[in-house]
This record gives structure tokens, C-alpha cells and sequence, in this order.
């Protein structure tokens, strides 16, 4: 039986997608979620220079991740392929571009969408769920960089309802710990594993595996 895909997609720069997508994949190992390969669409190569200094860190054999990279059109196949070996596939996509999206869009079984709680990134946002809806591809929203001393608005949680994709329950606060882990190869889970972003991806991270039916 073939794994499972995550697509990690979001159009507008600056949403948190490959810090989300390292830490959903360390998520689904600490889980127990059996074998996990990441897949890195991103020209960028923010997500490969993350994985290296976790094999420094850790050791080559010692990261509890396969990673691989792949682009345009490539990336379907790819994905499809590790697919085959592993239980979990994440995949990180690059911004602004949905000729280099969509192919990890298409092969996904769930993409998940970072969105700050603001009007601007509600409105960039868009475009991005119109190309999944036109893949028939199931999508989860997810409330990332929110303040957590300041809930959210009953506006922007119309808003949020008003773009018609389903949102996660589990929100991602605005924490420091989350980019200064992936400073070193690690998660949040890993350098600050009792603290409320910790916590945090580790709901996330089920409430994604609930998704995808187990």
C-alpha cells in the first residue's frame, strides 16, 4: 500500500512553509508515524540546508528522515515514488509560482496551507485554494504565527470559514523556538520538547494523520 503525501502550499512568501513542513516530518517520527521522506520543491533550498545541519547535528544515519529534492513537473513523480518506500512524504513547495506547485498539489492526498491570522495574508491567500479545488485535492488551513495572547477576531474567523477549505483546529503560535530549532537541524519538539510549541505541532500533527483517515 502506498504512503501518504503532504503537500505544504502556499503561494504568498513568508507563510512558514518549510518550518512547517521540518516539523511535521519530525512530528510523524517522534509519533511513531514509521518511515518519513521529505521532498524539497523549493528552488530556495531553505529545507536541504535545514536537513544538512541536521546530519551534522545528528549524524548521516541519525536524522530519522529520508530527503530528497525534485522540481516542475518532476515532483509529482518523485513524490509518487517515495510514495512507494515510505509511510509519509512531505513536501515543501516554493512561493509565488503554481506551474511549480501544482504537480505536488496533484500527487498530494492532503495539502496543508500556513496562513497568518491577518486580512492581507486571508486575501493572498486565494489563489492557492483555488488550484487545489481545480486538483480536487482534500486541503487543511492552518493558522500560523498567531498571537497568542490575542485570540482571534470574530471577523478574521469569518473570514477564515468564508474561504470554504476546512482550518485545523490546532494553531501555531508566534514563537521564537520554532525558527531558532531549525537553526540547528532540530524542531521544537526536539530542543524544547515540553513547551507549548512543542505541544503545538504535536496536536497538529495528529489532527493531520486524523485527516488522512489514521
Amino acid at each position: 500500500m502506498a504512503g501518504r503525501i503532504i503537500t505544504i502550499a502556499q503561494q504568498k512568501g513568508g507563510s512558514g512553509k518549510t518550518t512547517l513542513a521540518a516539523h511535521l516530518a519530525v512530528a510523524f517520527v517522534l509519533a511513531g508515524g514509521g518511515r518519513v521522506a521529505l521532498l524539497d520543491c523549493d528552488p530556495q533550498g531553505s529545507l536541504g540546508e535545514w536537513f544538512e545541519a541536521r546530519e551534522t547535528s545528528l549524524g548521516e544515519d541519525a536524522t530519522g528522515l529520508d530527503f530528497r529534492t525534485a522540481s516542475g513537473w518532476g515532483a509529482r513523480r518523485e513524490a509518487r515514488s517515495l510514495a512507494r518506500d515510505y509511510d509519509l512524504v512531505v513536501i515543501d513547495t516554493p512561493p509565488k509560482s503554481d506551474i511549480e506547485s501544482r504537480p505536488a498539489i496533484e500527487a498530494a492526498s492532503l495539502v496543508a496551507v500556513p496562513v497568518q491570522p491577518t486580512p492581507i495574508d486571508l486575501w493572498a491567500t486565494a489563489p492557492t485554494l483555488e488550484m487545489i479545488a481545480k486538483e480536487g485535492t482534500a486541503s487543511l488551513i492552518v493558522i500560523n504565527r498567531a498571537v497568542s495572547r490575542v485570540g482571534l477576531t470574530e471577523e478574521m474567523s469569518a473570514a477564515i470559514r468564508a474561504l470554504g477549505h476546512p482550518a485545523a483546529q490546532t494553531r501555531l503560535g508566534s514563537r521564537v523556538g520554532f525558527a531558532a530549532s531549525m537553526g540547528a537541524g532540530r524542531t521544537i519538539q526536539e530542543t524544547d520538547p515540553g513547551s507549548k510549541g512543542a505541544l503545538e505541532i504535536a496536536a497538529l500533527a495528529a489532527e493531520i494523520r486524523q485527516a488522512l483517515g489514521g
